[in-house]
């Protein structure tokens, strides 16, 4: 895709998962691409915004910030507790704040940047067991389109992909909470109209679509990527 090559880009959650395929796929693209990954090296917290202040001082202007890193577990609302909705929020919204509060300026100073926010369809039309990650990435897409609206004269752009099921560890964590996971499984995988579940390489083409000058006229935009599954205009 045009524009990727020598930029640097950050992708948080990018130790594995969705985030370690899109990784991949920039650098096949020629991006200069950190991590930042409770699992990287050297690690980094994403919900401590000093820790992510002084991640960010020894890497250099960044031109494309990717926020992928997520957690979640089925449960149904009134069997959670604050705590469990600290540890989302924090993981879910907080860090993703993080990042872009720090990552924000320099690109607002430059005149230029590239922001992907990874929400998930679950932000857009809701799914059960999922109360607090739903209101998280809900959170993720509003965020992501009144700062689209605040810094397009600034030449900053931010978009949404939102993933259906996909085979992840989050996914596989989320399924750990339900009664029943193989049963789930099978019932998630015949109500997806391309007839399967989504796997972590199919997510990197629309987020590099979005980080690359052939996206220099969109911003605000949510586009899921779900074999079907919500068909949300």
């Amino acid at each position: 895709m045009r524009g990727l090559k020598g930029k640097t880009a950050i992708v948080t959650g990018g130790a594995a998962g969705i985030g370690a395929a899109v990784v991949r796929r920039f650098r096949e693209e020629g991006t200069n691409v950190v991590v930042f990954d409770l699992q990287g090296e050297p690690p980094v917290d994403i919900t401590d915004y000093n820790a992510v202040k002084k991640a960010l001082e020894r890497v250099g202007p960044i031109d494309i910030l990717v926020n992928n890193a997520g957690w979640d577990m089925f449960k149904p609302f009134l069997k959670t507790d604050p705590e469990f909705w600290q540890k989302i929020i924090s993981i879910n919204l907080i860090g993703a704040m993080n990042l872009l509060h720090c990552v924000l300026p320099g690109m607002v100073e430059r005149g230029r940047g590239k922001v992907v926010n990874v929400a998930s369809d679950a932000g857009r039309v809701g799914s059960s067991g999922e109360a607090p990650y739903s209101a998280c990435k809900g959170g993720i897409i509003a965020l992501t389109k009144t700062l689209a609206r605040e810094l397009a004269s600034k030449g900053v752009r931010l978009n949404v992909v939102c993933p259906g099921l996909t085979e992840t560890n989050l996914f596989a964590n989320f399924l750990k909470g339900a009664g029943n996971p193989e049963k789930l499984t099978e019932a998630y995988r015949r109500a997806i109209p391309l007839g399967r579940i989504g796997k972590p390489e199919d997510l990197p083409g629309a987020i590099l679509f979005f980080a690359s000058d052939d996206a220099d006229y969109i911003t605000g935009q949510v586009l899921s990527v779900s074999g079907g599954l919500t068909m949300h205009g």
